[in-house]
């Protein structure tokens, strides 16, 4: 088993297919920035494996991010920590699926179309936009900004008391 880090123009991190094909497994760590997101360091630990033709990459990814909650619009941390299962083909499957078929769970397989290495960046950016959550919330206490304390009882609009009368009919 080796390791390969390499580091290449743009901030750009790739592994060359064919570094992976000579050793069977190769090891990956990235430790860097996602410029695309904001405030966002990923580490990883990558393990890329020849299986003919194609290529399995299993790793864990661990960061943080940050984030604009979507109730009170206020930035926080929000803490990452998946893993990464993916399986590359090496050149296309189009040839030898030529038409359309339903994908069961496992069965997602990217296409390299023959590409000398895979952008372990591009994959690491992919991976943390789907392990974001849909609702992005601060905190589970996050009541949209507004909280209501002892003021905003006793300083209440004297046009709202008639609401205090109201009686309703429970049949």
């Amino acid at each position: 088993m080796s390791s390969a880090n390499e580091k290449i123009e743009n901030g750009k991190w790739k592994v060359k297919i064919e570094d992976i094909d000579n050793e069977g497994i190769l090891e990956f760590d990235f430790d860097d920035n996602i410029k695309e997101l904001e405030d966002c360091h990923v580490s990883a630990e990558l393990e890329f494996r020849a299986m003919g033709d194609f290529i399995e990459v299993k790793g864990n990814v661990e960061g943080k991010i940050t984030l604009e909650c979507d109730r009170c619009l206020n930035k926080f941390n929000y803490d990452l920590d998946f893993n990464i299962d993916e399986t590359f083909a090496k050149n296309s499957l189009l040839d030898e699926y030529g038409q359309e078929l339903e994908l069961n769970n496992g069965q997602f397989i990217t296409d390299l179309n023959g590409a000398e290495d895979i952008d372990v960046y591009d994959l690491l950016y992919q991976s943390v936009i789907l392990a974001l959550p849909n609702k992005r919330v601060c905190g589970i206490n996050c009541n949209e900004g507004f909280f209501v304390s002892e003021s905003d009882i006793k300083s209440h609009d004297s046009r709202m008391d008639v609401f205090k009368n109201i009686e309703i009919d429970k049949k």
